[in-house]
């Protein structure tokens, strides 16, 4: 019963998605409302702050856990580490409302559609449906299901035959109405944000909260000035986030504003063409596709073809040919109707339609899948508006110092509170006294003093031409040890040029054709399928698509034409038309005709087309792709033997090679070209040749390759192109330094008889000698491999084998991780998923790419770097608008000189913090403060100062061959803080106490007739206006004594030096002199501090509330402050930051790094057998460990797992998790 009830009140939303979230029922109790709106009263509004904070706790308090379907409130939290909730109103949409009457009847649907969560949804005889509307999206309660569903798409279920009978006649106007009332507007709204708002949002921030009550509590004791000082300082900052979030809001609103503003043309079943506005669109309806058109929501095309640009997607402006969903019997879902990429029929929201091919049979028509931020464009705009949080450890251990900070202020709060009981001071002075020791520990400038170094960081950065949109990231670029690069147009140019043609006749190949020698391409089976296959469009006049698809043609000499006139003598209306062009070779063939279309996709690795010779009734098949992949689809007798062994001669080279297949087609009607299935088409063909294409390096490739080597920063390729072209390139770039091993893994999916295999192949012709020098990529790892091992190894494997390994031998994956250093043929769901298998063996790691098929990858990894400037880039953090890797070097320089910086603010507010917690201790002894303009002093002239400037270092230009901390919590930082705390303890307790012992000193705060006695023997007469009574009593809160004069210029000299030791320059940012404007404070501070001191102006002693000493006990508090500085930078620069040292205590007490790629480094190291070679594994041997991961299911679906807590990063500053 109790697991019912359970069951009841909680599900899952999203399961298996990565936006998965924990959903559970709750109803609101009219009591508890009331009970909390008097709390909230009594507490002066503190407990609706709190429930602003923490959301689950105004559900709790409010309302009662009941089951989801009673529920009128629903709690919701991620099912990720961070467990983050959010509360939402259960919603009811009713049915009655509609200006027709719907069927009250059980039985009878409300839509047509019998898959549509619609007709499980309705609630009859209410006509209501309970909905909630969570990051964009609207769910609605599924009664038959019992769980919350998403609307605003046609369910997976459909068929390719429901698809086209169900919907293929448009809706008629009452299933329009009420879908457009259960799935909402078709629209992707982006509000710009109220800037009252975003004020408030700033705000009520915990932190500037408690800083809000720290400056009210010191200005209500006479601090005005820094508390004014404070209070202008967050006010800019505030502003400057709001203005930051406002552009923000203003951008992204003027991305997505034409969406919602297009006419489109629908068919009704029962009125026909129906012009209307993009908005009211719901899915199921049938759109027409005209000529030139701005795509307003997912579509699948039910008839004609059509070109888009779906550069919006993929980043590249290259055509794309979609094709019809086909007209088949099946029951099986559309999408997995054939081993085809469903994508191919899907014309997806924000990309343009830029050019329509009818089938003859009418319009070009689409089917509407999805709708508003359900669709590709939506799910883009909603990963910008709610991005992925990620854990990075400075933030979380920044949280944890400001609670010990926190736990500091409540000692010192209970330590004042007992002093004051003991004086029996007064309450009315108790009170502010003890609250000000409470707040003293936290510095209320650490906000803006962190914010501050980003924006030096960022402004750095723009100069170079690397645009963030995610500045909290900038820190962890300092931390990035692992960078994975695309290949083409990222390593290597993006155009390719054309170096040969080798056909093949007689099962054998045939000498090569030089594109060099200018003669032109001699007319054959394989000149006709270098132009034809292609996605090669006519537009305004000039041939337009895919840069390779351009070349290839180019090299043919011939020429495209649009169809015209002229195409109904070739073949069908509406298709290309290719001809030879004036410097071809002569044809025999005065024209080719394009008639159908099977397009490439990077998971087929594979292109057809079927074709039609001028002059013949007979069809041609032509196929291009991946040449293992068209050689797996010719008769085998087609091959030449020697297929490999010519393979890998020129893909050893660094060469792109694609091949060529074709075979003859007999058709006895043109028309039913369009209805043949690929599987149909794309067997038993006959191997043509191969194109060999040059792919050459972009300059700056191998020097920022060897640059980040020699940072000890691995670098990894992942590529959709060749496993042997993407290893030459690595050797090319040296990617893969000369001398080392290259070890090819190869896996294989079980067969009937056979378990899955991994085969380990070493490459040979290694260059290998004596005496060179080679390169270890086993980043960390001291000890260099064994000589019976030799060189360092590498491994490379291509994607199939990369899903094998990840599904049969997911043990064996982070032994290969470690050194797998080239990874290809990789589709974008593969590449995502490498990324966060990296992420797991604790790596930080940086994306470079393109754009094109990397969008995934860019925002799995922890730092993205896009090279497009496409809208694809919007959801990568960085950009560079210089289109070459030289932007990650900068990237990493920046990122170690914000992170180097932000600890040394931090480090120096905790530090004056404490500096200011012990001389304030012991004043309380005596029931004294510091003066106004002593705290100014120190607060305006230093603190202020040295947080608006220390950050403003530049990095510096040599990348060290290690990184700089990660974490707050480690050794050399703790010691530090802790070490210069106890010195600054030690000198002024001692300073305190030794004063105490002078023969002319005088309890000034107790016994002013005294004082006045001794004071004939000072050098200055200094008349003192207070009120002196003889009497030894206690002023709370007075400051004129021998005490504050003397422990003033100690602490203000204290802070001075901090600042000087925690502004450390080499080796990550460039020398402290650099920073003119920093260095210039600190000596004017130290100066100013220096004149006080020693200066013997009556109007300075008056000002600054001191009374005069003698010369000797001036020098004396110089060379004390002195002293302190020479051992503090003698701790802090020999000791503390010296890396060997550390390296050796590590060594000597066998400390070891937690992270698990380091533990699999050591632990490979020392395995004898490691790495295997030339042999092959099998699962279920027992020996390695391997098991059978049965959660990998596809090709593209890889398995959700819960991140690990090392080694990641958050996008919120640590102060939002108070």
């Amino acid at each position: 019963m109790e697991e019912n009830r359970k069951k009841d009140h909680q599900a899952l939303l999203n399961q298996g998605e990565e936006n998965e979230l924990e959903v559970f029922g709750y109803r609101t109790q009219n009591l508890r409302k009331a009970l909390c709106l008097i709390a909230s009263t009594l507490t002066c509004g503190i407990l609706l702050l709190v429930f602003y904070w923490r959301p689950h706790w105004r559900v709790w308090a409010n309302c009662i856990p009941c089951s989801l379907q009673e529920a009128d409130t629903v709690l919701l939290r991620t099912t990720d580490e961070f467990q983050r909730y959010m509360r939402k109103k259960v919603l009811c949409l009713y049915l009655s409302t509609l200006k027709f009457p719907v069927s009250k009847n059980p039985k009878e649907s409300v839509v047509a559609d019998c898959h549509s969560v619609i007709n499980q949804a309705v609630m009859k005889p209410e006509l209501k449906i309970r909905c909630i509307h969570v990051q964009k999206i609207r769910y609605v309660w599924n009664n038959l299901e019992k769980k919350f569903q998403k609307v605003g798409l046609l369910e997976d279920s459909n068929s390719c035959y429901d698809i086209h009978h169900t919907f293929g006649l448009g809706l008629t106007s009452e299933e329009q109405e009420i879908r457009r009332l259960v799935c909402g507007p078709n629209a992707i709204e982006v509000e710009i944000q109220p800037i009252l708002k975003l004020l408030v949002k700033q705000v009520l921030n915990p932190f500037y909260v408690l800083q809000a009550f720290t400056l009210t509590l010191w200005m209500s004791q006479g601090y005005i000035e820094y508390s004014v000082a404070i209070i202008i300082l967050s006010v800019i900052s505030i502003v400057l986030s709001v203005y930051d979030l406002r552009q923000q809001s203003v951008k992204l609103h003027n991305l997505v504003e034409d969406h919602n503003k297009v006419q489109v043309t629908v068919i009704m079943k029962d009125k026909g063409l129906q012009e209307l506005e993009s908005h009211l669109l719901v899915p199921g309806d049938v759109l027409i596709l005209p000529g030139k058109f701005l795509l307003p929501c997912d579509a699948v095309l039910i008839d004609g073809n059509c070109v888009v640009n779906e550069s919006m997607l993929t980043g590249e402006s290259v055509p794309v040919t979609k094709t019809p969903l086909p007209q088949t019997e099946s029951t099986m879902p559309w999408k997995s109707h054939s081993l085809e990429d469903y994508r191919k029929h899907v014309l997806f929201c924000g990309t343009e339609v830029i050019q329509v091919k009818p089938s003859g049979q009418g319009p070009v028509r689409a089917v509407v899948l999805q709708t508003g931020y359900n669709t590709a464009k939506g799910d883009l705009v909603r990963s910008i508006l709610y991005p992925r949080p990620l854990n990075f450890k400075l933030y979380s251990d920044a949280f944890k110092f400001m609670m010990f900070l926190s736990c500091l202020g409540v000692v010192g709060f209970f330590y004042a509170l007992g002093i004051c009981i003991y004086h029996e001071v007064p309450l009315r002075d108790t009170v502010p006294m003890t609250l000000v020791l409470l707040t003293l520990t936290v510095p209320p400038v650490l906000p803006a003093a962190l914010t501050i170094g980003i924006v030096y960081a960022q402004k750095r950065l723009k100069k170079k031409k690397i645009f963030c949109i995610s500045p909290q990231r900038i820190n962890m670029c300092g931390q990035i040890n692992l960078v994975c690069f695309d290949k083409t147009g990222t390593l290597t140019e993006d155009g390719l040029d054309l170096w040969g043609t080798v056909p093949t006749a007689d099962n054998c190949f045939q000498d090569v054709h030089s594109f060099a020698s200018g003669k032109a391409l001699p007319w054959g089976p394989l000149c006709a399928a270098m132009a034809s296959c292609h996605s090669l469009i006519l537009l305004d006049g000039t041939v337009q698509g895919d840069p390779l698809d351009l070349k290839m043609f180019e090299g043919t000499a011939w020429k495209m034409e649009g169809h015209g006139v002229d195409s109904c003598k070739f073949g069908i209306s509406g298709s290309n038309i290719i001809k030879p062009g004036p410097k071809a070779s002569q044809s025999p063939v005065e024209a080719i005709t394009i008639l159908h279309q099977f397009p490439f996709s990077s998971s087929l690795q594979r292109m057809s087309v079927i074709a039609q010779l001028a002059g013949e009734d007979h069809l041609h098949v032509y196929m291009k792709g991946a040449p293992e992949m068209v050689a797996r689809f010719c008769r085998s007798e087609t091959v030449p033997g020697n297929f490999p062994q010519e393979m890998r001669n020129y893909t050893m080279q660094g060469f792109r090679v694609i091949a060529f297949a074709h075979k003859v087609l007999n058709m006895g009607n043109l028309l039913e070209v369009e209805c043949l299935a690929r599987e149909k088409v794309e067997s038993e063909l006959t191997f043509l040749g191969l194109l060999i294409m040059e792919n050459r390096l972009k300059k700056e490739t191998k020097a920022v390759l060897k640059e980040l080597s020699e940072a000890h920063i691995r670098t990894v390729m992942i590529t959709g192109d060749n496993l042997q072209t993407a290893i030459t390139v690595a050797k090319n770039s040296e990617m893969i330094p000369q001398g080392s091993q290259v070890i090819i893994v190869e896996a294989n999916e079980p067969e009937e008889f056979a378990p899955a295999s991994v085969t380990w192949q070493l490459v040979e012709n290694q260059e290998t000698g004596p005496g060179r020098n080679e390169t270890y990529i086993n980043i960390g790892n001291s000890s260099v491999p064994d000589g019976r091992r030799g060189s360092c190894y590498h491994f490379a494997m291509s994607g199939k084998s990369y899903q094998v390994i990840f599904q049969h031998f997911n043990s064996l994956l982070p032994k290969i991780l470690v050194n797998g250093t080239i990874f290809a043929r990789m589709s974008p769901g593969q590449k995502s998923s490498l990324v966060e298998e990296f992420q797991k063996l604790n790596y930080y790691v940086g994306m470079c790419g393109d754009g094109a098929n990397d969008c995934g990858a860019l925002k799995m990894a922890h730092v993205g770097i896009s090279l497009s400037e496409q809208e694809a880039s919007v959801a990568s953090p960085f950009t560079s608008k210089t289109a070459n890797i030289e932007c990650v070097p900068h990237l990493i320089r920046e990122g170690r000189a914000a992170l180097v910086s932000s600890f040394g603010i931090f480090k120096y507010l905790i530090m004056y913090g404490i500096i200011e917690f012990i001389s304030i201790l012991l004043l309380y002894w005596q029931l004294q403060l510091f003066g106004n303009y002593q705290y100014l002093m120190q607060d305006i002239a230093i603190t202020l100062m040295v947080c608006l400037t220390m950050s403003s270092t530049h990095a510096y230009p040599k990348l060290a061959p290690y990184r700089p901390a990660g974490q707050l919590l480690s050794p050399p930082l703790l010691l530090s803080v802790f070490l210069n705390s106890c010195f600054s303890c030690i000198v002024q307790i001692f300073a305190f106490l030794y004063v105490k012992q002078q023969p002319w000193y005088c309890e000034v705060y107790k016994y002013s007739e005294c004082f006045l006695a001794n004071q004939s023997n000072l050098s200055i007469n200094v008349s003192l206006e207070r009120n002196w009574t003889g009497n030894a009593t206690l002023i709370p809160g007075s400051i004129l004594s021998f005490e504050t004069t003397t422990l003033w210029p100690i602490t203000t000299i204290n802070l001075i030096t901090v600042a000087f030791v925690f502004s450390k320059g080499k080796p990550f940012r460039k020398p402290i002199y650099t920073n003119y404007l920093f260095s210039f404070l600190l000596l004017s501070a130290l100066g100013l501090t220096i004149f006080i001191l020693f200066s013997d102006f009556q109007a300075i002693y008056r000002g600054m509330e001191f009374i005069p000493t003698i010369t000797s006990w001036r020098v004396l508090i110089l060379v004390v402050a002195f002293i302190q500085f020479c051992v503090a930078f003698f701790v802090e620069d020999a000791i503390l930051q010296n890396r060997e040292l550390w390296l050796l205590i590590k060594k000597k007490f066998g400390f070891y790094s937690k992270s698990q790629y380091r533990y699999w480094q050591k632990k490979l190291a020392e395995d004898a057998t490691w790495p295997p070679t030339n042999r092959t594994d099998y699962s279920g041997d027992g020996k390695n460990g391997f098991y059978i991961n049965g959660g990998y299911e596809s090709h593209e679906q890889i398995p959700k797992r819960k991140p690990e807590l090392g080694g990641q990063t958050t996008e919120q500053h640590f102060w939002t998790r108070l």
